[in-house]
């Protein structure tokens, strides 16, 4: 498979009470010329689980979805593809009852769900799957985005950029629906994982303007953040950056610290180039809103050693 366009851990903060102006900050403090390029098949793949209002923080919000597709289409790339197959309902009922198929119609591009092929046969080297099927999309995508919201995971601990794309991409007319039918959750950790190696992502973004709390993907309570946006050219580091928040170091999630501890991606603030908001300024918004009182694991400029404090 290709590599990430940009491989050095970029993470930019955001935050502005409209989350549209918000993802747009965020997305052009990276190199995003580098990114995305003239000529480019570009798929965005959004967290689509469940057919729920995105102030449940279930689903991404369609009008930042229709603002994220209209910026990217100012880097004239060839094709924009929105490319996604939910675990919880049907993906065309989501698609309507949300109503992404309104803003996807007005914006003229295609949508592809990826519960159903044409596929293609992708190894893994997992212990239970070892290969699945996989829409054939993937060999034709240049540049890969995952867009979703920020949520604490009953199985996963964190559900973020890289199980948004583990879980988006496998299709349910393979594995079921939910997506458990041939061992998918028998070894979730490991399964995100071996899919986080073969499909890498270029850009990932993580919505915080309504994050799930309590428990996911679909159950937990919404905390209301405006327009905090978490973006980066590394999908470890954007999921390392979102679980601090919810006050995991990446120990605590198991498929994030096996991708970093076999160089799949960076963990660690301290290496890390951190651009908009610093890490305890974005812990203190989040935290008074989800808590009431401010949680901070990042104070006074200085960085939590990677192993916490005890």
């Amino acid at each position: 498979m290709r590599e990430r366009r940009v491989k050095s851990p970029i993470v930019s903060i955001t935050h502005n009470q409209i989350e549209q102006l918000s993802i747009i900050e965020a997305i052009n403090l990276l190199p995003l010329d580098e990114i995305i390029k003239e000529g480019d098949t570009v798929v965005i793949t959004p967290n689509w689980v469940k057919a729920q209002p995105p102030y449940t923080a279930t689903v991404v919000g369609p009008r930042t979805l229709r603002t994220l597709i209209q910026h990217i289409k100012n880097k004239s790339p060839d094709k924009i593809i929105i490319a996604t197959g939910s675990g919880g309902d049907d993906t065309k009922k989501v698609f309507e009852t949300v109503g992404y198929n309104k803003i996807i119609a007005e914006e003229k591009i295609e949508f592809i769900d990826l519960n159903y092929g044409p596929y293609i046969d992708l190894a893994l080297g997992h212990d239970i799957i070892e290969t699945t099927k996989i829409n054939k999309l993937i060999e034709e995508t240049d540049v890969l985005i995952s867009f979703t919201q920020l949520k604490q995971h009953e199985e996963a601990t964190v559900s973020a950029a890289i199980k948004n794309i583990a879980l988006g991409w496998p299709p349910g007319e393979i594995h079921g629906f939910p997506k458990k039918s041939l061992g998918i959750h028998e070894d979730l950790h490991g399964f995100i994982v071996a899919m986080a190696k073969k499909i890498p992502i270029d850009l990932s973004i993580v919505s915080l303007d309504k994050t799930m709390i309590g428990t996911g993907p679909s159950d937990g309570k919404a905390v209301n953040t405006e327009g905090l946006i978490i973006a980066s050219t590394d999908p470890v580091a954007a999921d390392a950056i979102a679980a601090r928040l919810l006050g995991f170091l990446p120990q605590a999630v198991q498929y994030l610290y096996r991708l970093y501890k076999d160089g799949i991606g960076e963990a660690d603030p301290k290496n890390m180039t951190i651009r908009g908001l610093t890490l305890e300024e974005a812990e203190k918004l989040f935290s008074m809103a989800a808590y009431g009182q401010e949680i901070v694991l990042d104070k006074n400029n200085v960085i939590k050693n990677l192993h916490g404090s005890q």
